[in-house]
């Protein structure tokens, strides 16, 4: 087990420069280009390819870094740059992230290189989870998974939404129901190769913001994929399946989209704190130059007492997260709900932090000629997706208090 600590090593603060640099030299000068746009980065996504940035091997290193800090680092420095582009280049975590909670050796080393392509030949990946009726509720999933004995094949049917690269995907990871009975406990994750047929792209969203990830419908119509694609493999399933309609539940045991979100929400988290970062700085540099009524309004505690607000809340939002990160990482567990405490004040520190920077910024705030309102708008999403703040809330009440409020 590492230490906990507040000082990055000096690999972290090697990588935190190097992708500030991107960020500030490669992402912000097109942050507003492609906003306006809403089309998939492409080019931007190659660039990050072309250094590394935009690879397993990179995330895999971040992942494993036993100080925990590595991702929450590199994606607070990427969504400084802009959440949108942020957005496209790292939206194939996600699904990687599902292989790697729920998948065997062997799967996650068949999948997870194939969801990133090459830097001349770039992929991106898709996690399918949520549903036109079922987003905070996963119980509620209706897509069906109907294993064929007789050709080892699997059967998926369904319909799944807000999916980030979805259908544009070329490995997407679908959660789909096996035993409707059970609930959240009779799902699992399949991997749907590229190419397969019965897979299609339904209506692409236009957003409030992040406008530069691709975030659509994923039609699912009498999918087959190969046995091997149930991730975790059959017999795994099979004994969990057995537990659940017994009534038992094995100590540790996870829903397949839950486990997913869990080690995903301090990531989310610091991107979150990126984007605050972001408008801060932009507000602090205004109140600093602006000048009314004869002095700079940095002048004005009306001011001054904002920006120590904004300073503080993404400062304590860092903590959250590193220390959820940290625990994840060396292997402790969230007893009090650890990952969603850090996305949920992250999340709302983001919707804070954006929201006083346009007000310090006034009438500019609100024009597209300053970053802030598009930071402003990408900052929504951030109480809304991987779990609501109403959802997290519900988690940390339930493991504070070990009652399963409602």
């Amino acid at each position: 087990m590492s230490t906990f600590s507040l000082d990055p090593g000096p690999d972290q603060l090697a990588v935190r420069d190097w992708l500030h640099g991107f960020a500030a030299d490669v992402m912000r000068p097109a942050a507003a280009e492609w906003d306006e746009r809403e089309e998939t980065p492409w080019p931007v996504i190659q660039e990050a390819a072309k250094i590394g940035v935009y690879s397993l091997d990179f995330y895999a290193q971040q992942y494993f870094d036993p100080s925990g800090v590595g991702i929450p680092i590199a994606m607070e420095e990427l969504f400084w740059g802009d959440a949108g582009l942020g957005l496209a280049i790292v939206g194939t975590t996600l699904a990687a992230v599902a292989v790697l909670a729920n998948g065997t050796d062997e799967q996650i080393g068949t999948w997870a290189p194939q969801m990133f392509g090459t830097p001349d030949d770039v992929k991106v990946a898709a996690f399918c989870s949520s549903e036109p009726d079922a987003g905070s509720d996963v119980s509620a999933l209706r897509t069906r998974a109907v294993y064929d004995e007789a050709k080892d094949e699997w059967v998926l049917n369904g319909t799944k939404t807000w999916a980030t690269n979805g259908g544009i995907a070329a490995v997407h990871v679908v959660v789909a129901t096996v035993d409707p009975a059970l609930g959240a406990r009779g799902q699992a994750s399949f991997v749907v190769p590229p190419g397969t047929p019965g897979l299609s792209q339904g209506q692409k969203f236009k957003k409030h913001g992040i406008r530069a990830s691709h975030t659509a419908e994923v039609v699912l119509d009498g999918v087959r994929i190969p046995g091997s694609c149930l991730l975790g493999g059959k017999e795994k399933l099979d004994e969990r399946l057995a537990r659940a309609r017994e009534g038992t539940k094995r100590s540790g045991g996870k829903n397949a989209a839950m486990a997913t979100f869990e080690a995903s929400r301090p990531a989310v988290g610091a991107q979150a704190i990126g984007i605050a970062r972001a408008a801060y700085e932009v507000a602090l540099d205004y109140a600093r130059t602006r000048v009314q009524f004869g002095r700079p309004i940095i002048d004005n505690q009306g001011v001054a007492f904002q920006l120590a607000d904004m300073k503080t809340r993404i400062d304590a939002a860092r903590l959250l997260v590193w220390r959820a990160s940290w625990m994840a990482a060396n292997n402790q567990p969230f007893t009090s709900a650890e990952g969603s405490m850090s996305k949920l004040y992250a999340g709302e520190t983001a919707k804070f932090v954006t929201a006083q920077a346009m007000q310090i910024l006034g009438g500019n705030g609100f024009t597209r000629e300053y970053p802030v309102e598009r930071m402003h708008r990408d900052s929504a999403i951030y109480t809304i997706f991987e779990g609501t703040s109403e959802i997290q809330r519900l988690v940390i009440a339930r493991a504070i208090s070990g009652i399963p409020i409602r």
